[in-house]
C-alpha cells in the first residue's frame, strides 16, 4: 500500500526518463508528450541548454536564502521587466505563491495608500489560480473549497460574460482588484476576448482598481507571444503572475509588476526562503532565453496553426466526439461529446498523453520544441482515438 497522501488519479504508466517530447517507461516504449509537465517542460525534456545551466549552478552555489542578495534574482528580473509592462519582480517557487504575492500585494496597495476598506478581489468562474488557501479563494471552481471550512471573505467569483455585474463590482468603494487569466487553462482552454480584457482595464483605471492577470499557463510563449496579453494593445495589467515554463521544469515562479502596484509592499511584508535561489535562478534565465527568442515564438505560432488546422479537419471528420476546439497557441481545449477522461484514457492507449481540463475539455500542452514530424504523430493518435470512442459508443 502506497505511503503518499491519497490525492491524486494517477494514470498507470510510470516514465524514467524523457528527451524531447517523448516519454519513457522502464521497457523503453515511447509516449508523445502533449501535456509537458501541465505546460511547464516548454523546452521538452532534458533540454541540453537547460541541463548544463543547473550542473553549472549546481557546481558553485545552490541555496543561500534571501538574506543577501542572488545576482540571478537581479538578472531574470531585468529580463522580465525588459520584456513587459512591469518594473519590479519577487520570486517564488510555484505558480500558486506567485498568485498568493499578487493577492497580497493588490490589498496593500490599497492599505498603504489610506483605503483598507478596499480588499475585495473579484474572480470569474471557471478560473483557477492555485491550490493555496488564498488560490483556492480566488478561483471560480467551489468544489475546491468543499470541506475546507467557509470560504475567505473578500472574494467575488462572477460570470466572464456578464459585464453589468461586472461593472457593477469594480465600481464598489470596496474592491481592491481584479483578476483574470487572459486565457483560462483548467476551466477549458477559453481565450477571453480581446474587447473584455480591454473593458477590464479601462474599468480599473476609472475606478482605482488593480488589474492582475494570471498567466502562470498562458505565459511564457505558451500563445505564441511572450505573454498572451500582448496579443492585444492596451490591456496589460498592473500585477502578472508567472511561472511554470519560467523554469522550464525546474520550480520557479515569479510575481511582477508596476512601481505603482508594489508601493505597499515594504521590507517584511512578504518574503520566501526558497524563492529565486540560485539554482532556480539559472535554469529560469536560460530558459527565459530560449523562450524569448523571436524564431522560438515563430515556431509556436507555425505548430499551433498546423494543430488546429488539423483538429478542425478531425472536428469535421469525428462531430459525434469532437464539439470545439478552443484556446490559443499551444493552450489548446479541444470541448468533446464523449467523456473527457475515456478520451485521455484511450489516448494513453496510443501512447499521446493529453491534460483534462474543465466543461469536459481536453487540453494539448506540447512543449514549445514541438516539431512538424511530431505534430503530425499527435493529429494522428488523436484521430486513433476519436475512431476508438466512436466504437465504445457503438457498443
Amino acid at each position: 500500500m502506497s505511503k503518499l497522501l491519497n490525492v491524486y488519479n494517477r494514470a498507470a504508466p510510470v516514465f524514467v526518463r524523457g528527451e524531447g517530447s517523448w516519454l519513457y517507461d522502464a521497457a523503453d516504449n515511447a509516449w508523445l508528450d502533449c501535456v509537458a509537465g501541465i505546460a511547464t517542460d516548454a523546452l521538452g525534456h532534458c533540454n541540453p541548454i537547460l541541463v548544463a545551466a543547473l550542473k553549472d549552478q549546481a557546481d558553485t552555489l545552490w541555496h543561500i536564502s534571501n538574506m543577501f542578495r542572488i545576482p540571478g534574482q537581479e538578472a531574470l528580473a531585468e529580463r522580465l521587466t525588459g520584456a513587459t509592462f512591469a518594473d519590479l519582480a519577487f520570486f517564488a517557487n510555484s505558480g500558486s505563491e506567485a498568485i498568493e504575492c499578487a493577492l497580497k500585494m493588490a490589498r496593500r496597495y490599497h492599505a498603504a495608500g489610506g483605503n483598507p476598506e478596499r480588499d475585495v478581489i473579484i474572480g470569474f468562474k471557471g478560473s483557477f489560480h492555485g491550490r493555496t488557501y488564498g488560490a483556492i479563494n480566488a478561483s471560480g471552481n467551489t468544489a475546491y473549497l468543499d470541506g475546507f471550512g467557509p470560504a475567505l471573505p473578500g472574494y467575488l467569483q462572477l460570470a466572464v460574460d456578464d459585464w453589468a455585474a461586472i461593472a457593477d463590482a469594480i465600481a464598489a468603494p470596496t474592491t481592491a482588484a481584479v483578476i483574470i487569466e487572459p486565457v483560462q487553462g483548467e476551466g477549458g482552454a477559453l481565450a477571453i476576448p480581446e474587447a473584455m480584457l480591454r473593458k477590464l482595464r479601462q474599468a480599473c483605471d476609472a475606478n482605482g482598481v488593480l488589474l492582475i492577470h494570471d498567466e502562470v499557463q498562458s505565459g511564457m510563449g505558451r500563445t505564441g507571444r511572450l505573454f498572451a496579453h500582448q496579443w492585444h494593445d492596451d490591456v496589460a495589467p498592473d500585477i502578472m503572475t508567472v511561472a511554470k515554463a519560467l523554469g522550464g521544469g525546474f520550480p520557479v515562479g515569479a510575481c511582477i509588476a508596476t512601481s505603482r502596484a508594489a508601493s505597499g509592499m515594504t521590507p517584511g511584508t512578504h518574503g520566501s526562503t526558497f524563492g529565486g535561489n540560485p539554482l532556480a535562478m539559472a535554469v529560469a534565465i536560460a530558459a527565459f532565453d530560449a523562450i524569448a527568442a523571436p524564431e522560438m515564438l515563430a515556431h509556436v505560432r507555425e505548430i499551433s496553426a498546423h494543430l488546429r488546422d488539423g483538429l478542425a479537419t478531425l472536428k469535421a471528420r469525428y462531430p459525434e466526439t469532437i464539439v470545439d476546439v478552443r484556446g490559443k497557441g499551444l493552450l489548446i481545449g479541444v470541448k468533446l461529446a464523449v467523456n473527457n477522461r475515456d478520451f485521455m484514457a484511450a489516448a494513453r492507449d496510443r501512447h499521446l498523453l493529453v491534460a483534462g481540463g474543465g466543461d469536459n475539455c481536453i487540453r494539448l500542452l506540447p512543449p514549445l520544441t514541438l516539431s512538424h514530424a511530431e505534430a503530425d504523430i499527435a493529429l494522428e493518435r488523436m484521430d486513433e482515438t476519436c475512431n476508438a470512442m466512436l466504437g465504445t459508443m457503438a457498443a
